[in-house]
């Protein structure tokens, strides 16, 4: 990649926070997609702070029609979430219709409009059971998309597509963030639930990474 030709979309959550930490040298912009989500309100404070800590450009684009039109259980208040492990079938609940999608165009369309040549997302290998718009198949789908519908031939770049979550805390681990300062939990209280499916999948990641869990669970 060549230096600052990329927009990230960047949530506050571990994966796109390692994202911006690890390629942070080839960044001009990133943004982020205020959905109306129950945990949007605390994930993406940490966006802004580690973009400021960074010098990255951030913005924060409101997509709440997405709140008032489609159905999900990331958007019908904490009490919907369900617990248990992302393998489960009740977490299908929390699957946004073509969030990924959405939000891809966006970033696409600002990385034209900016003279980009890349978006990067932090979908990893864990996703592709429960999120369609998590999967090769698709990331291939949307980049020739992207290359297709602009005029500078914008890719989409998915580094962490066919690895773990753990890989992606072991790359962090070696990076030194802070994972106290990103957000998981879907059910956004003060503290992490420690049960969900986001939660379940923090906990594991951590531990397989060696990494001590300084997370506040409620």
């Amino acid at each position: 990649m060549n230096p600052k030709d990329s927009v990230i979309i960047v949530s506050g959550g571990m994966d796109s926070i390692t994202l911006l930490y690890e390629y942070h040298e080839n960044i001009a912009l990133a943004v982020s997609f205020d959905y109306g989500s129950n945990h949007n309100d605390k994930e993406i404070p940490f966006a802004e702070l580690h973009c400021k800590r960074l010098g990255i450009p951030h913005l924060t684009i409101p997509l709440d029609f997405m709140h008032r039109y489609f159905h999900s259980s990331l958007l019908e208040g904490a009490d919907a979430i369900p617990e248990g492990h992302y393998a489960e079938a009740n977490m299908l609940s929390t699957v946004v219709p073509f969030r990924n999608a959405i939000m891809l165009s966006i970033a696409v369309g600002l990385a034209e409009s900016k003279g980009l040549q890349q978006v990067m997302m932090a979908n990893h290998g864990g996703d592709h059971t429960i999120y369609p718009d998590c999967r090769p198949e698709f990331v291939r789908a949307m980049d020739a998309t992207a290359q297709a519908g602009t005029y500078n031939h914008v890719r989409i770049i998915a580094p962490y597509t066919d690895i773990t979550k753990a890989d992606i805390a072991r790359k962090g681990k070696q990076l030194g963030i802070d994972y106290t300062e990103t957000w998981s939990c879907y059910k956004g209280g003060e503290r992490h639930c420690g049960k969900c499916g986001t939660c379940v999948e923090r906990k594991e990641a951590l531990q397989l990474a060696g990494i001590e869990d300084r997370t506040e669970y409620e």
